[in-house]
């Protein structure tokens, strides 16, 4: 098969990683890629949203499968065009996207299906919003409604946080059209955790669950990221809990985007908190998270592209999956100064001894090669990522690496992974 992944991040270069081992490929592009997926695919000159190109190549390439890694391209319909055209294409409609493309719709669909999730109220006035947040109190989550790159969302300890976050998002529109609208909702307590799902519009196949580390800060602490690492298994997403999570939140939400004529195909993301009564929905995404995915394909055993590809054709029911009993453990390395502003063109050296630690794997997201010359051109930059029969084994193989990494200008968190070894996040210095 001929494939072409659209994207250029992290999980853009696990998917490249794990596709160029199925015995099944015969070429593989990635558009635009980054200095790392170079060496596992043929990179191509498209931007992300360049629809009408992306189309364009796969038809002139006679791609035989596109797998579409971020949610931006998919909200605008390239998943669409690519069917259009005779070219198929893993990942949902536009018209299914809007699960990620506006929390508010989320919010809808989850009530009318029944799934768990915490109480919301949808705003378009910033007025009407902050009246609302000065009689209903704190805590409370304000999230832009549209695609924020995974930073729209505020949890307001405080009325005036709450107050400031309408502020940001509905006045000053830091978001712009993302903030338009809002979600107010209910504060939820319990331990979070990443589920996935491929979905075929009707079939649903249950992928393993992880978790991922938001905040920029060791300790949790600091504003929220696209991400800053994640391991896999996640202990409390245990098989009883898997069959809640899919019976409770995954079934329902397909059989409700099928009946609502929005049959979702591709991979559904359900962020969720779990305490003693069980999962509740935070948010639904559309595509693999960043940096779950590269935990995923660490230690998914099965070839990834025939598994894709069933789920792009409607026969998901027809492929099962194998996991390694092993886990894996993902360190983001970011440039200093994010999730703010940050400085690109920093040189990064050491990737060489970074990779000769057995069991890791370097995989690059805001990187490019000059002259033989590796530079951050991102905030997210790097995931260190180690596989290792326990988390605490990959998480000490994951820092081994990380501190074989050259890169003064960089910086990660040191406690990726605190929850599965049972430790008490410590404020620390991740967010200098």
């Amino acid at each position: 098969m001929r494939v072409l992944v659209v994207g250029s991040g992290g999980r853009e270069h696990s998917l490249c990683w794990k596709l160029k081992q199925s015995p099944l490929l015969t070429k593989l592009y990635c558009a635009p890629g980054n200095a790392g997926i170079a060496a596992e695919a043929e990179r191509v000159p498209i931007g992300v949203e360049d629809i009408a190109a992306l189309v364009e190549f796969a038809k002139a390439q006679a791609i035989d499968l596109v797998v579409v890694g971020p949610e931006a391209p998919l909200t605008m319909g390239l998943a669409d065009r690519l069917r259009e055209a005779g070219v198929k294409a893993f990942g949902p409609s536009a018209a299914a996207a809007v699960l990620e493309g506006s929390k508010g719709f989320m919010k809808d669909l989850a009530a009318q299906m029944g799934i768990p999730t915490a109480w919301y109220r949808r705003f378009s006035s910033a007025k009407a919003a902050l009246a609302f947040v000065r009689d209903q109190g704190a805590p409370m989550v304000v999230k832009a409604d549209g695609l924020a790159a995974g930073k729209g969302v505020v949890i307001a300890h405080t009325v005036d946080e709450a107050l400031a976050a309408i502020e940001a998002m509905m006045v000053k529109r830091e978001f712009g059209t993302a903030g338009a609208e809002i979600v107010i909702e209910e504060f939820l307590s319990g331990e979070e955790a990443s589920f996935f799902a491929l979905v075929d519009g009707t079939t649903a196949l249950p992928l393993v669950a992880a978790q991922d580390h938001k905040a920029v800060g060791d300790g949790d602490t600091g504003p929220n990221t696209g991400g800053m690492g994640a391991y896999s298994p996640a202990p409390i997403v245990t098989p009883a809990m898997e069959s809640q999570i899919m019976r409770r939140i995954i079934l329902p939400a397909v059989r409700g985007m099928a009946e609502a004529g929005r049959p979702f195909t591709g991979v559904l993301f359900a962020g969720l908190m779990i305490d003693k009564n069980g999962p509740k929905l935070l948010e639904f995404n559309v595509r693999f998270g960043d940096p779950e995915c590269q935990v995923l394909m660490a230690r998914l055993d099965s070839d990834l592209l025939p598994i894709l590809a069933a789920a792009a054709e409607g026969r998901l029911d027809s492929v099962a999956v194998t996991w390694r009993p092993d886990a894996a453990l993902v360190v983001v390395m970011a440039a200093r100064g994010y999730p703010g502003p940050y400085a690109k063109g920093s040189e990064i050296r050491g990737l060489d001894k970074a990779a000769a630690v057995k069991g890791v794997t370097v995989f690059h997201a805001g990187t490019e090669a000059t002259n033989g010359t590796l530079t951050a051109q991102g905030g997210r930059v790097l995931g260190i990522t180690a596989r290792a029969p326990t988390v605490a084994r990959a998480q000490a193989l994951a820092y081994q690496a990380v501190d074989a990494i050259d890169w003064p200008d960089g910086f990660c968190r040191r406690d990726i992974g605190w929850r599965a070894l049972g430790d008490s996040p410590k404020p620390g210095r991740g967010a200098e």
